[in-house]
C-alpha cells in the first residue's frame, strides 16, 4: 500500500466519520450522561475491530452476499437501535437534571453499548465491504489482510479522536443546561429511533412484506 493511498483513505474516512449516524447519538447521550466518555469511545472501537477482523478474513464479504446472513445481522442491529432509542427517550432525568442512559451505567455496560451500537450496525459492515477493498493495493507487497487491518485501524483512530471531541463538545455546550441536555440526549434516542426503524422496513420491503 502508498503512503497516498492511505493519505487519501484517510482523509474520506475521517469525512466519514464527521457523517451524523447511531455513532453520533450515542457518543452525545453518553456525553451528557456519564461522567466519562472513555468507556463509550473504547466500546464503539472494538466494534469497528471487530469488523475489520470480519473483513480482513473474508467473513464480511460472505455476510453480506448472503442474504440470510445479512437479513439476520439487520434485523439483530435494527432492533437493539429501536431498543437503545427506546430507553433513551424514556428515561427521566436525574435529580441533577443530567439525562443518563439506562442501567448499567458501569464503565463496562456502556463500553458494551458502544460495540453493539458500532458492531451491529449493518450499514457500518456495508461501509467496510465497500469502501477498504478500494483502497486496497492487491499488487503490494503487503498481504491484502494486513492491508485491510491497517485501514480499519486507522479508522478506529480516526473513530476514537472524532467521538472523543464531539461527545466532549455536547458535554461542554450543553452540560450546563439540564433542560436542554434532556432534549438532547432525547433527540439522540429518536434518532436511533428512526435508524433502527429505517433498517427493519428496508429489510421487509427487500422481501415484499
Amino acid at each position: 500500500m502508498h503512503v497516498g493511498e492511505w493519505g487519501t483513505f484517510l482523509v474520506v474516512d475521517a469525512l466519514l466519520v464527521l457523517t451524523p449516524g447511531p455513532d453520533w447519538a450515542y457518543v452525545i447521550a453518553v456525553g451528557l450522561g456519564e461522567r466519562t466518555l472513555v468507556p463509550a469511545v473504547a466500546g464503539l472501537v472494538a466494534g469497528y475491530g471487530a469488523l475489520t477482523i470480519l473483513v480482513a478474513a473474508g467473513l464480511g464479504v460472505l455476510i453480506t452476499t448472503t442474504p440470510g446472513a445479512l437479513t439476520a445481522v439487520t434485523l439483530v442491529g435494527g432492533t437493539y437501535l429501536l431498543w437503545l432509542g427506546v430507553t433513551l427517550v424514556s428515561r427521566r432525568a436525574t435529580d441533577t437534571g443530567q439525562p443518563p442512559l439506562p442501567p448499567p451505567s458501569s464503565g463496562v455496560g456502556v463500553a458494551a453499548r458502544g460495540a453493539g451500537t458500532s458492531g451491529l450496525n449493518p450499514k457500518g459492515l456495508l461501509l467496510f465491504v465497500a469502501v477498504l477493498p478500494q483502497f486496497v493495493d492487491r499488487g503490494g507487497s503487503w498481504p491484502i489482510p494486513i492491508q485491510i487491518m491497517l485501514l480499519g485501524a486507522t479508522h478506529m483512530a480516526n473513530c476514537a479522536v472524532g467521538y472523543l471531541a464531539l461527545g466532549s463538545l455536547a458535554r461542554g455546550v450543553f452540560g450546563a443546561r439540564p433542560t436542554v441536555a434532556q432534549t438532547i440526549a432525547r433527540t439522540a434516542g429518536a434518532v436511533m429511533i428512526v435508524l433502527g426503524a429505517l433498517l427493519l422496513a428496508g429489510r421487509a420491503l427487500s422481501f415484499g412484506v
